[in-house]
């Protein structure tokens, strides 16, 4: 090992065992660190959602009531609606998932476009709020330094989460349980302060709304509200966070899920609809170089009574720490969901295959690198604005959000004939009339002020996976039929003829395979036509990559140990038929050229008189995106090789 490759499993820790059964159990994570990890996005927009919501109403203050109650209202709707998501789809994906199966391929693929999108721009915001959380604490001058700090951490979170889902969820926990303990005592005194204006709230806020109405008429009084919800719809991201990881999750995952639905919801709901509360109470308003919160905090924590300066001071900073170090937690839901949404996608041939690579430490780190150099440009394009972040993922939110409710209704119309089908459909329909009402109005509101930038960006990254998946569909149909040459039990052997073990002595043809039988074939019959007679013997070397879709369960390494198996068994006896000497060697592991570097040089050490031959697939029409779609082991295999003076040689085989 160099000292590079030291240092970087020292940063990253060590390597984990795909196949040993203990791991698995050790990186699935309980419903509490779950709410840390996923719930953190949802808990965290309470920092900047419910500004943008109580601002929105203007000098109708009172009103904030009503937002204050349908805030946490269509966070427990939405929190149920996907409880449903995490019943019927426990191996995860969440709103793309329920897409693609319930509404089909092409609205999956805009639930997940858009989920990509938003996901990013989660990291980006939530990074943003954060750094402004914290810079509330400075003095104005310090304002310059704020971009600067977002791209640090951008880098230094990345980074963190090669580490593994786990290990980075213990690391942000006590920020987490920092921010709950201390906003949850400032809401209960925040309002409990005010004890004696609380039972004139309801007849404010009623009176404000009749006087209203009276005005300027009851339309534009609700209209008013509608928009300011709308503009608050970044309080409810995160929510769907749980159902896109379930399978990350500790068994029994659906109870385990649930649970932690459970406590997302009743958290975002009290600390959300609180926090309008003590704006309204507390008379909240704007001051330059502050959060809204900062500014409502401020004066709770006057009210303490500390005594010194100092004291009310520390407590401030103490409370605007913990925000700004939610915020980054919240930036963890984007590292989590982003690269679990891409590898997804993988599966189903909407972008390149290699979202579905894991790392060393079983993360999908092609996943995490997309997430964090994508959140990385997007922050230097906005400057770190959250005023124009907001905007660009609140509109993704509510998309993935009703298709993935009308899915739902779909499915229990479609299932009525079950007890139970009218409440579920019912509850369904309600989270999909709120959610399609604030992806409207918010969409309409915000379109000109950077909604179309959303739009734009969704819309070129579905033009792009419709590309790609293209591709991919006609090089499988190729492959397919190269397949189906071959296909079928291992041919019969004549026992009593057919050669015996292979003779280390003997010349020797090492050839590498992979998971299509056609393309391993085509190598062995050329090289039988390239050299006739000449190798005696035939080993054939496998690796079963172990991916995010072949770690999904136990079930899922035994398929694919069965069906690269039986592939081998199929060369074995074809070469033995025919008087050649065939034996195999098969590895599993995360990094498919390390595994077959292994094999490689263990049996050049048995058959030192061999070479090595791999098929290469040849398109007629080379690009940067056929190289990109494709993996080049056999091209870095052969590189490696040769830098050992080793024998490989590459045989075309063209698939149009």
């Amino acid at each position: 090992m160099t000292a590079l490759q030291k240092m970087w499993q020292l940063f990253v820790g060590k390597p984990l065992d795909p196949l040993d059964p203990r791991t698995r159990h050790a990186i699935a994570v309980t419903p509490l660190l779950a709410w840390v990890g996923l719930g953190a996005d949802g808990l965290s927009s309470s920092c900047y959602g419910p500004e943008e919501a109580f601002l929105a109403l203007g000098q109708h203050g009172p009103l904030a009531l009503f937002l204050a109650l349908a805030t946490a209202a269509t966070v427990f709707i939405i929190a149920l609606g996907y409880n449903q998501v995490i019943e019927l789809f426990p191996t995860g994906g969440g709103g793309y998932r329920v897409a693609t199966a319930l509404l089909g391929p092409k609205p999956g693929l805009v639930s997940g476009a858009a989920l990509l999108v938003d996901y990013v721009l989660t990291v980006a915001t939530s990074l943003s709020s954060g750094v402004d959380a914290f810079f509330s604490l400075l003095p104005v001058g310090a304002q310059t330094f704020k971009l600067a700090t977002e791209l640090i951490l951008i880098v230094l979170m990345t980074g963190l989460n090669f580490r593994g889902m786990k290990e980075s969820i213990k690391v942000l926990l006590p920020i987490f349980m920092g921010f709950v303990v201390l906003h949850f005592a400032l809401i209960v005194y925040g309002v409990a302060a005010h004890g004696s204006r609380l039972a004139a709230v309801v007849p404010d806020a009623v009176h404000e709304a009749h006087g209203m109405s009276q005005a300027v008429g009851p339309l534009v009084m609700l209209a008013l509200l509608m928009r300011a919800f709308s503009l608050g719809g970044g309080t409810y991201t995160g929510l769907e966070a749980v159902s896109n990881n379930v399978n990350m999750l500790a068994e029994p995952r659906v109870p385990s899920g649930k649970v932690t639905m459970l406590y997302m919801a009743t958290s975002l709901a009290f600390t959300a609809g609180g926090i309008i509360l003590l704006y309204m109470l507390w008379h909240a308003t704007p001051v330059e170089g502050q959060t809204l919160n900062a500014v409502v905090f401020g004066r709770v924590i006057d009210h303490l009574g500390l005594g010194s300066s100092l004291a009310r001071h520390a407590l401030l900073a103490a409370v605007l720490a913990f925000e700004a170090g939610l915020l980054l937690v919240g930036a963890q839901t984007g590292f989590l969901d982003g690269p679990a949404v891409l590898s997804n996608m993988a599966s189903d041939s909407w972008v390149p295959r290699h979202f579905r690579d894991l790392s060393a430490r079983l993360v999908r780190q092609n996943g995490i690198i997309v997430v964090g150099v994508s959140s990385f440009l997007i922050l230097l394009w906005t400057h770190g604005n959250v005023d124009v972040l907001v905007v660009l993922y609140s509109i993704n939110v509510f998309l993935t959000f009703s298709m993935s409710l009308l899915g739902m209704c779909l499915y229990w119309w479609k299932h009525r004939s079950e007890g139970a089908w009218l409440k579920q459909f019912a509850l369904s329909a309600l989270g999909l009339c709120v959610t399609a009402t604030v992806l409207v109005i918010t969409l309409i509101e915000k379109f000109t002020a950077g909604g179309w930038l959303t739009v734009l960006v969704t819309s070129a990254v579905i033009v792009a996976c419709l590309l790609i998946k293209r591709h991919y569909v006609d090089t499988r149909a190729q492959l397919a039929k190269e397949d189906g040459l071959f296909s079928g039990p291992a041919p019969a052997v004549d026992e009593a003829q057919a050669p015996g073990k292979p003779d280390p002595s003997l010349p020797t043809a090492v050839v590498l395979v992979g998971k299509h039988r056609g393309a391993s074939m085509h190598a062995l019959l050329w090289v039988n036509r390239l050299f006739p007679g000449h190798f005696r013997n035939m080993i054939f070397l496998a690796v079963g990559e172990v991916d995010a879709k072949a770690y999904d369960g136990h079930e899922h390494l035994e398929r694919l140990r069965h069906v690269i198996t039986e592939s081998l068994d199929y060369y074995v006896a074809h070469c033995r038929r025919y008087g050649i000497a065939a034996d195999y060697r098969i590895a599993f592991g995360t990094n498919p050229v390390l595994e077959f570097m292994d094999l490689t040089s263990n049996t050049l050490d048995e058959f030192p008189n061999s070479v090595c031959f791999a098929s290469k697939l040849i398109f007629k029409r080379v690009n940067f995106l056929t190289a990109w779609l494709h993996n080049q082991t056999p091209v870095e295999l052969q590189a490696r090789l040769h830098m050992q003076g080793k024998q490989m040689v590459l045989l075309p085989m063209n698939v149009g």
